[in-house]
Parts: C-alpha cells; structure tokens; sequence
C-alpha cells in the first residue's frame, strides 16, 4: 500500500500498543521503517511488542510502560522518546482508551471520572507533553482515536461517548494552535473493530475478517493502522484537524 521507508529514520510513539488497535499500528508503522516506542500500561506485554517489531521488521523498538493519567509518567515517557528520537519525535500516535458498560442511572462519579481520565485527559496529557519534541521534528504528525460511538452515542457508554466527542473536538483545537508549529493533528474514528475485547464478545477473530469484503460491519485492526499511517505519511500532508471515519456497513438481509 506504501513504499518501504516511508518513515525511514523517523521516531513513532504510540500509546495503548500492548494490544489490539494499538499493537497493530505500531507494527505498521515500523514496517514503514519508524522506530517505534511503544507505551502502555503492561509491561510484560509491551515487551512482547518490541520482540515482535525487532524480529519482523528493520525497526529499533523500546517499550516504556505508562498509565496515561499519570502526568509525571507521561512526561518521563516523552523523555525518553525524545533520547530515543535523538531529540526529536515525529510521530505520536495517542491511542490508549478504555470502556466498561454501565447505564447512566447505575454510573458512578468514579465510573465516569475513570473513563473520561483515560480517553479525554489522558489524550490532553499525552500531546501536550511531546509539544516541543514534535515541534523540534521537521513536521510533527499527531493521530487521536475517537469512535463512532463518540459521533452516535451507545447505550450503557455515555461515558465513553462523551469522551470521544470530546477527542475530537480537542484534536480540531489542538490542530488550530499547533500550525504554527509545523505539526499536523488529525483523528481516526474507527467504528467496530475485531480487537481483543470485541473477539470475545461477538465470537469472531480477526482472522476471520475478509478485507477484500465491502458489505461488513466489522473491520480489521490492520485497516486501523493503515488509516493512522496514510495520516502521517507525505500523502496527508494537506490534512489537518479532520476526523476520518473508518467503518463499514451492515450486510443486507435479503
């Protein structure tokens, strides 16, 4: 889809990469020749990334284990990003995020505090901690993850709703600001996707997906990770503060 070393000699950070959408896209991108840190809060998993990264692809790998909310670890994440990126960082893909099902009426302020704390102020912390590493990078690129669940709304995840519509609307702020400094900002909104937690759900795997299929309502996480790299590539280069759907349709029940 892309040529080799599209990302050659470039810096990738990508949050929430132990798993599922994630792990996908800090793999794609280091096949696009990035060096990729991968962060998130597993530590035993994100090794398992690295290993992988470094067997299968020409990339260096490094994992730094984090929780998103933390900003004093988030900022030691940008640290040592920005040593491992020799002082710069081009790419920050801030894809970690989290959900539980709750009604409105049976949420607590805890439940709702602990959803919007990841997804909306983790993202807040995450950018605004690589704000000068992605500056310093000849065009800094930043990719959000929203959900179409932030677009429509879902029962049982208001949530997590509002805390995607919340990302994108932070993304397009963020992008308006950031210009001036030479890096662009943009945010997938994927719709369902055969991640870990929706395989077991919905009792399907990604190896069961047919990319080559138009009529499904379920993608792969691999579509993800190209949508994320086609933005941080040359080829987005007039692209900033959009939201890109990534979703299918229904399959007809005649």
């Amino acid at each position: 889809m892309f040529e080799d070393g599209l990302l050659e000699g470039e810096t990738a950070v990508v949050t929430g990469a132990s798993r599922g959408i994630g792990r996908t896209t800090a793999m794609r991108l280091a096949e696009a020749g990035a060096n990729v840190v991968a962060a998130a809060r597993s530590a035993d998993m994100l090794e398992d990334v690295v290993a992988e990264i470094e067997a299968e692809t020409a990339a260096e790998a490094m994992a730094v284990p984090v929780d998103v909310r933390d900003e004093e670890g988030v900022h030691a994440l940008a640290k040592e990003a920005t040593v491992f990126g020799d002082g710069s960082v081009e790419v920050l893909v801030a894809n970690a995020g989290a959900n539980f099902h709750v009604p409105v009426a049976e949420m607590s302020l805890n439940a709702w505090k602990t959803i919007v704390d990841i997804n909306l102020n983790g993202t807040f912390l995450t950018t605004t901690a690589f704000a000068d590493a992605l500056a310093d990078a000849e065009t800094g690129r930043v990719v959000t993850m929203g959900s179409v669940v932030g677009r429509d709304g879902a029962a049982e995840s208001a949530h997590y709703a509002s805390s995607k519509a919340g990302i994108e609307l932070f993304t397009r702020t963020l992008a308006m600001e950031w210009g001036e400094r030479n890096v662009r900002v943009n945010c997938v909104r994927p719709g369902l996707v055969a991640t870990p937690g929706v395989e077991e759900n919905r009792n399907v795997t990604a190896g069961d997906i047919d990319r080559t299929r138009v009529e499904r309502d379920i993608g792969h996480p691999s579509e993800i990770a190209d949508l994320v790299l086609f933005l941080v590539s040359p080829a987005a280069s007039y692209i900033t503060g959009q939201t890109y759907t990534a979703e299918g349709v229904p399959e007809s029940e005649s």
